[in-house]
């Protein structure tokens, strides 16, 4: 049976993200190879994931305008068949610095992705569905995270680390061959003519209501990063809970957290008015089973419970989030605006780790939580007031 082109559509631009979170965390399970055979210190090793890093986030941005006046679908092959051949090429390194060479390389190709993607979506999804091809973009770069670990950690001890890196490699560049060979059926973004003042793209990303949809962003990715890199440790220490159980925890947590992107997508499109309040209500109810599991003397399978559920209640707000965005942003600058705006993710999920493991080291595990919880209550304000003063500008433009 011959499948639709929106599923078409969801199926290329997914299988792209879908590579584009797999390769970054393709990296860690090689690094006690990459110690053997380079005699590397493991900080020189967190610098390849840093560089790769950095350079995605940096360039996202100035790769969105491009998309904005170029067109996305050249970029979108570009970047997929860039990203995977800096992964295939670390497969034929003979020195360290050249990893670090292809690790910059394939994170250009990445900071193509975010930009493309959702600049393809909007302008080849219908608008009834556009929630749930949102959600499946974001599902898809989850398990990729999901699925990179143990893939890699199996094919480099059967088959090696090098030949593993040249056949995931291989496979991203055959799915960019699969996305070139489909593009036809990837329509841009719609670029109707602005009425009134002209603004430029750069005063676009710093007008209020875009740093406040970067704040938004970045303070969920905040609290998410904390949650994720520090749950184990503060079940284990404030609550008596077995790192096993912790760590089931954790997993409950991640695992919410993806499969609510679908519920999320759902409820986009069901109550598409009402996309604020979805994400404060799910938000809210993320926020307060945090902090239950925090207060209450709960036992392993009541704190597993809860953080399963924190995580669906999170994983919901993720699609309403990027609609906002989407309805937020100007014709024809979907590009710039995501690639900016989701820059905030990935400073965001920098910024917990360190100053929340300092405060388990002076003894106050119990605050993680609190302070997570704290942190997804005050992107709430932010949503709020960039939801009120971009539309207040939709307004103002539509009535010159």
């Amino acid at each position: 049976m011959a499948l639709s082109r929106t599923t078409r559509v969801n199926c290329l631009i997914g299988t792209g993200h879908f590579f584009a979170h797999f390769y970054v965390l393709a990296l860690p399970p090689l690094f006690l190879a990459w110690q053997a055979t380079f005699h590397v210190s493991f900080a020189a090793l967190g610098l390849v994931l840093a560089l790769m890093s950095a350079t995605t986030a940096l360039l996202q941005t100035p790769v969105g305008f491009l998309v904005d006046r170029h067109g996305a679908r050249s970029f979108l092959v570009g970047g997929a068949l860039l990203m995977s051949l800096g992964i295939m090429a670390m497969g034929f390194t003979t020195s360290f610095w050249q990893i670090l060479v292809c690790a910059v390389v394939s994170g250009i190709g990445n900071s193509v992705i975010h930009p493309a993607d959702y600049a393809i979506l909007s302008g080849s999804v219908d608008k009834d569905r556009m929630g749930r091809a949102f959600a499946l973009h974001t599902f898809c770069g989850n398990v990729g995270f999901a699925a990179a670990p143990p893939t890699m950690a199996l094919l480099a001890l059967t088959i090696g680390w090098r030949t593993s890196l040249i056949a995931v490699g291989l496979t991203g560049v055959a799915a960019a061959g699969a996305i070139l060979a489909q593009s036809g059926i990837l329509a841009d973004q719609t670029r109707e003519p602005r009425r009134g003042a002209q603004i430029s793209g750069r005063q676009l990303l710093i007008s209020t209501p875009m740093l406040l949809f970067f704040g938004f962003y970045m303070l969920g990715a905040m609290a998410g990063s904390g949650v994720q890199a520090w749950l184990i440790t503060v079940l284990h220490r404030a609550h008596g809970i077995s790192l096993t159980d912790a760590s089931a925890a954790l997993t409950g947590f991640t695992v919410g957290a993806t499969a609510g992107v679908l519920g999320g997508g759902f409820l986009a499109d069901r109550f598409k008015h009402h996309l604020l309040s979805i994400t404060v209500a799910v938000s809210v109810t993320s926020a307060a089973l945090l902090l239950s599991v925090n207060a209450l003397p709960l036992p392993a399978l009541g704190a597993i419970g809860g953080m399963l559920a924190a995580g669906l209640a999170l994983g919901c707000t993720r699609t309403p989030r990027d609609m906002m965005l989407r309805e937020a942003a100007p014709a024809g600058q979907m590009g710039k605006v995501f690639g900016f705006v989701s820059s905030g993710l990935p400073l965001g999920s920098a910024l917990t780790p360190v100053p929340f493991g300092f405060l388990i080291d002076r003894g106050h595990p119990n605050l993680i939580l609190v302070l997570a919880a704290t942190l997804m209550l005050a992107s709430l304000a932010c949503v709020a007031a960039a939801r009120t003063t971009a539309r207040r500008r939709l307004v103002a433009v539509a009535a010159e």
